[in-house]
């Protein structure tokens, strides 16, 4: 009985291909989209960075970006700091938010059977 050597070190390099796929591909996908985000920001553009500050980008100057905390303060980053780009939500008007609460069921009973529990 011969040992063959391929037999010996397949699951080693199973084990290696399976790390490639399950680990280093998406995180190096992640690594690629961070950067083709960071290298896309435009003046006006709201972000949040990875402390978790929000802000809106007033300038760049090659890796740095010059972030508009409030009116009239502005600080210096580096574009790696740069964790999200946000995306504007469409705010509910009060209007829209009454009309949802005065749709809603109502017995007539005087109960509220939406705080009752079984």
């Amino acid at each position: 009985m011969g040992n063959n050597p391929l037999g010996t070190f397949l699951p080693l390099i199973l084990l290696v291909v399976v790390f490639y796929f399950l680990l280093i591909r998406p995180q190096r996908k992640r690594q690629q989209e961070q950067i083709q985000m960071q290298n896309s920001l435009t003046p006006g553009v709201r972000v949040m960075t990875t402390t978790g500050l929000f802000a809106t980008v007033v300038a760049l100057e090659d890796d740095d970006v010059v972030l508009e905390l409030a009116p009239g303060v502005e600080t210096r980053w580096v574009k790696a700091a740069i964790g999200r780009v946000l995306t504007p939500v469409d705010e509910v008007t009060s209007g829209e938010a009454e009309g949802t609460v005065a749709e809603s069921s109502d017995t007539g009973n005087g109960d509220d059977t939406s705080t009752k529990q079984s």
